[in-house]
């Protein structure tokens, strides 16, 4: 499914990365699919990064929040 490349794993067609962690945390990387963007919960997570990190970030999308926030989603 994910082939390692370069040390990093590569991210299967359909899917994004995004680094989650609260400020007192390690981040961590998910691989998510492209279809959730569209659901609520990451749109008001993609809202909390917007307002902690603005609009000019390079790699994966940073949402600061904490992991077991992320666990819903996949429900």
């Amino acid at each position: 499914m994910m082939k390692e490349e370069d040390g990093k794993m590569k991210i299967p067609k359909g899917c994004m990365a995004v680094m989650v962690g609260h400020e007192d945390e390690e981040k961590k990387r998910f691989i998510i699919p492209v279809m959730y963007i569209n659901h609520p919960l990451f749109m008001e997570l993609l809202k909390d990064a917007e307002l902690e990190y603005g609009f000019h970030n390079q790699g994966p999308i940073n949402i600061p929040c904490r992991y077991c926030k992320i666990k819903y989603l996949y429900i």
